[in-house]
């Protein structure tokens, strides 16, 4: 037997069922531009029955809601971040080489080509008059122009060097700010759910920083079963590893930190703080910069900035010692060379390259040449503080001769001086090596980002809101609502009837 009362309560608990229902419709409504959310939907069942006194069997009890469930497909989020640490890897080195081709910039307008048209110009104009004073100014003036571009190259090289290496730390840092938000979520994360209960918004918050984190660097992402709760279900705790060490086990979080090799002075390298361990990222923005920053292009390492660095050394020690000396790689003498020739105050043997403003005599032993770089070449102190000694002649006292000078002008194309061909040829063949880099760059990051999108996508279709199911939905359970509150209406007329009017 049933109380008189049963089916009123049986039209509350759907009343309730229904409020419950558009609560989280709602939810979802205002959520549906929230980065990283997951739609929520309402888990009904029906409420346990209640048997009958006479043996005929049960009557059911209404419905009731017994949680909220996260529609979420784990399996995606894990693709999305196996893929999204690939992804930052390529995006930074792209932006990075970006950078470079824009050092290098090889146009009509500028660029090592234009300096050294217009070194060779000026030298061209003194083989017409070789006792010209003001012609000889020049030839310096461009010369000088000339050793200031390479250094201008180097610093900013080295500049867009320790760029990389200051957001290099930047990112460790990074990295450790995300695994502390990620351990008080997991803190949270469980205590909220001792009861059974579902913490699906902190869930989100924790997938969205878990995303971000995948970008930096590679990181694995388990929950492991760590035993059983109070209600019988199973205890879960999150784990997220870098190359198989913890960065966060579960309410847990190991910090890494930043220290300066004593080699390459004030390049950071990362370790785990309290083991002192060295941290080798394989992957995300963390190994796009070190890539950047320290590949040498040699032994499989990256071509990154050292090695560009390297390169532009290598052309600026071979024309300083082929324009000096005449000697060409390991081919020998072709020709006098500057120092071969004699300057207008019968000077000889004067470099006209050097580093840091030294003499000729800082050159005089060819292992001396390996001083030389990018960033310290200069005219030699000789010829900056004299035009006179600019060797245009191969004779002395003949103010006329400019033998040497003409000899010196067959440098400008002579394909000799390095393995890729003449001075301008080394260059070109450079930024050429650079561009390849730089699309293939480009290729990767838009094939991860077609990649990254699709997985993003296929996530979107399972977890995202849609508002036109949403308004379905509101609907649905608005009319829901609206049956049981009538319901309600018409068993409260039939109590009414029945007890107030029965017998009048």
């Amino acid at each position: 037997m049933r109380g008189s009362f049963f089916g009123l309560n049986i039209a509350t608990r759907g009343l309730f069922t229904s409020q419950r229902a558009l609560d989280i419709t709602n939810h979802n409504i205002n959520n549906v531009n929230t980065p990283g959310y997951s739609r929520q939907v309402a888990e009904q069942r029906a409420a346990k029955p209640i048997g009958l006194f006479d043996g005929t069997g049960m009557i059911g009890n209404g419905s009731e809601v017994i949680g909220v469930s996260r529609i979420r497909d784990e399996f995606l989020d894990f693709k999305y971040w196996s893929e999204n640490v690939s992804y930052g890897e390529w995006t930074t080195k792209r932006t990075a080489l970006e950078e470079l081709e824009s050092i290098f910039a090889e146009t009509q307008e500028s660029g090592t080509s234009k300096i050294l048209n217009e070194f060779f110009g000026s030298m061209q104009e003194l083989a017409k008059n070789p006792g010209s004073s003001q012609t000889r100014e020049v030839v310096k003036s461009t010369g000088e122009a000339l050793a200031k571009h390479l250094n201008s190259i180097d610093a900013q090289l080295q500049k867009a060097r320790d760029d990389n290496n200051h957001i290099f730390k930047i990112k460790v840092d990074e990295i450790n700010s995300y695994a502390k938000q990620i351990r008080d979520l997991n803190s949270q994360i469980h205590k909220s759910e001792l009861d059974g209960s579902k913490a699906n918004d902190l869930r989100d918050r924790r997938a969205v920083l878990l995303d971000n984190l995948s970008k930096v660097v590679n990181i694995e992402v388990s929950e492991v079963i760590v035993g059983k709760l109070s209600n019988g279900k199973d205890n879960k705790q999150m784990q997220v590893s870098i190359n198989g060490l913890f960065l966060v086990n579960h309410i847990h979080s190991h910090e890494l930190e930043c220290y300066e090799d004593e080699e390459d002075y004030n390049m950071y390298h990362v370790r785990w703080k309290q083991s002192e361990n060295p941290m080798e990222p394989r992957g995300g923005e963390l190994k796009g910069y070190i890539d950047v920053r320290d590949g040498t292009g040699t032994s499989g390492e990256y071509k990154g900035v050292p090695y560009y660095m390297h390169k532009l050394d290598e052309f600026t020690r071979s024309f300083a010692k082929a324009f000096n000396e005449g000697i060409f790689r390991d081919d020998g003498k072709y020709y006098p060379g500057h120092a071969g020739g004699v300057g207008r105050d019968g000077s000889e043997n004067i470099k006209f390259f050097s580093y840091d403003y030294n003499d000729s005599e800082a050159l005089e032993d060819l292992d001396n040449y390996e001083n030389i770089t990018a960033a310290n070449i200069t005219i030699s102190s000789d010829i900056l503080h004299d035009i006179n000694k600019i060797a245009a002649a191969s004779v002395a006292g003949e103010f006329e001769n400019n033998d040497n000078i003409l000899n010196l002008l067959e440098l400008r194309h002579d394909r000799r001086m390095f393995a890729e061909g003449a001075p301008e040829d080394f260059m070109r063949s450079l930024v050429a090596n650079l561009g390849i880099d730089a699309q293939q760059t480009v290729r990767m990051t838009e094939n991860q980002n077609v990649i990254v999108e699709q997985i993003e996508n296929r996530r979107l279709s399972v977890s995202g809101v849609s508002l036109d199911e949403e308004m379905a939905n509101m609907v649905k359970y608005q009319h829901a609502y609206n049956a049981a509150a009538k319901m309600i209406a018409v068993i409260n007329e039939i109590y009414d009837v029945t007890i107030n009017r029965m017998g009048v």
